[in-house]
């Protein structure tokens, strides 16, 4: 069983930048990959980034890539998400996600249905 809790959600002016956390506990944090996804009133819930368990491996979306950036530390055991330069269309509930399907996966999934924990999510609104 694995345990995730975001923070670090706002409101948030177009341009601006907030950092969510996720928080884990629960199974070892070191050992499975991480990803983070957002779903948007009446939309499905997408894909934004992801993360190898020793973060060698990185993935994003196109419309995230030059302005969002995920990290972990595994000594904290916390997945963080940095975004920048943020626009209207990234408002959304934001939720991570943990993948415990394989330990030591060098290549962490990006699809909802690879991912078995979700943390409650944080809403980040971006306004015009």
């Amino acid at each position: 069983q694995v345990q995730l809790v975001e923070s670090g959600g706002g409101l948030v002016q177009a341009g601006g930048s907030l950092r969510l956390s996720c928080a884990a506990s629960g199974r070892t944090f070191s050992t499975y990959g991480m990803g983070w996804f957002r779903q948007a009133p009446g939309k499905e819930r997408e894909f934004v980034a992801a993360i190898s368990w020793s973060a060698g491996s990185t993935y994003y979306v196109d419309s995230v890539k030059g302005r969002f950036t995920i990290s972990r530390d595994n000594a904290k055991n916390t997945v963080y998400l940095q975004m920048n330069s943020l626009k209207p269309e990234d408002t959304a509930v934001y939720y991570c996600a943990a993948d415990l399907s394989r330990i030591y996966r060098p290549y962490p999934p990006t699809a909802t249905t690879e991912y078995h924990y979700w943390g409650q999510g944080t809403q980040v609104t971006v306004s015009s």
